[in-house]
């Protein structure tokens, strides 16, 4: 018996492209193949792959409502336009976070089906590694989500910076979270949103708005949104979170966001007409992000710069302490070791008669006085009583 060969497989980001194509979502997908959604994501990612009859129906699926695109067609594909379209993709839409995530990862290959052939394991990342790695992939988009909240380039640059500073220095605690890119995005948000940004000198003058007269308008509008109302709808419309993630993320109820949204939206809606459709605002916020280019540093000078912020606060607790130790020296030192009573407030006498003030000579004391002044003109003589 012959056996017959298996149908192409589409590359990942062909499987992804596919997918949007026919406004399916991976948990749809996860239903129609009896799968969880992490291993729809696996497939996706490439970490994993589909074999035997969950393969056929995978590309089935995939391919039978585009007639357009036929699996000779996603054959001869070449590795050029699979990564121009992937780029192309990741510019016009936010990232997913989840797929940086090792735990989802890790969790995904666990659920994965038994008919799936699992790709080889990775080498161990090393943790300047792994950072570097989860800071390459987050930093270009969300430099750019802190820009439109604040509308200033180098607070954005400073405050992704600060996020992944303190992500390094916390790095054991990160790299074990279930989402470290969301950990890292919610730092950056509540740095970014600080109120005491006011009371820098370089604060109180604005930076050059945006070229395009819609664009400015666009970051006008969204800016004076209070500041939870503009995180909350640049969480939904513009990095595509749900509902529950962001209230989670904002640290609200889910009602609470879902107001905080609507109001947003409202307000947008008033002064711009034309975004009042969801899908429309959300590719406006990326075009309006993707404008601007926003570099930051590198990650290891954002390494070196975390490690070089805790020396210098490590030193200056070092130093405070041993202030304190020799303040709390000294006083032991100069302190009375025993009791001492205080002395009584003086108390007046009386009877003492008052001290006579001196007045003027006598004739008597005046002939004296001479005299005696006349005994000592020649010298130094030792004066010898006389007897009259």
């Amino acid at each position: 018996m012959t056996q017959s060969h298996a149908p192409p497989l589409p590359s990942p980001e062909e499987r992804r492209r596919l997918r949007e194509a026919k406004s399916l979502s991976q948990a749809d997908v996860a239903d129609k193949m009896g799968v969880t959604r992490e291993t729809v994501r696996s497939w996706e990612t490439g970490r994993t792959t589909p074999r035997g009859s969950k393969r056929e129906a995978y590309v089935e699926l995939l391919t039978a409502q585009d007639p357009a695109t036929t699996s000779a067609e996603i054959e001869d594909r070449t590795g050029v336009e699979a990564e121009a379209e992937a780029e192309v993709t990741a510019r016009q839409e936010p990232y997913t976070e989840a797929e940086a995530d090792p735990s989802v990862e890790a969790e995904a290959e666990a659920e994965a089906d038994s008919d799936e052939e699992p790709a080889p394991p990775p080498p161990a990342l090393t943790p300047p590694q792994a950072f570097d790695a989860l800071y390459a992939f987050c930093t270009p988009a969300l430099v750019r989500q802190t820009y439109l909240l604040t509308g200033r380039r180098e607070l954005a640059r400073e405050s992704v910076e600060r996020a992944f500073q303190l992500a390094w220095h916390r790095w054991p605690e990160v790299a074990v979270d279930r989402d470290p890119a969301g950990w890292v995005r919610a730092t950056a948000y509540e740095y970014a949103l600080s109120p005491w940004h006011r009371l820098r000198p370089r604060h109180r003058h604005p930076e050059a708005p945006p070229a395009d007269a819609a664009d400015r308008a666009l970051l006008d509008v969204f800016l004076k949104l209070p500041p939870m109302y503009r995180r909350t709808l640049l969480l939904y419309d513009g990095v595509g979170l749900d509902l529950p993630e962001t209230a989670a993320e904002t640290e609200a109820s889910t009602p609470a966001a879902a107001n905080r949204l609507l109001h947003a939206r409202e307000a947008v809606a008033e002064r711009l007409p034309e975004l009042a459709a969801p899908d429309e605002l959300h590719r406006r916020l990326t075009v309006l992000a993707a404008t601007e280019r926003l570099r930051a540093a590198k990650p290891r000078s954002v390494r070196y710069g975390s490690e070089h912020r805790a020396r210098t606060w490590t030193r200056a607790a070092i130093a405070f302490t041993v202030l304190l130790i020799g303040a709390t020296s000294l006083t032991l030192r100069t302190a009375p070791d025993h009791y001492e009573p205080p002395m009584a407030p003086g108390a007046t006498i009386r009877g003492v008669p008052p001290r006579a003030a001196s007045g003027p000579l006598s004739d008597e004391q005046l002939e004296l006085h001479a005299f005696l002044k006349s005994q000592t003109v020649s010298g130094p003589e030792r004066l010898v009583p006389e007897a009259r």
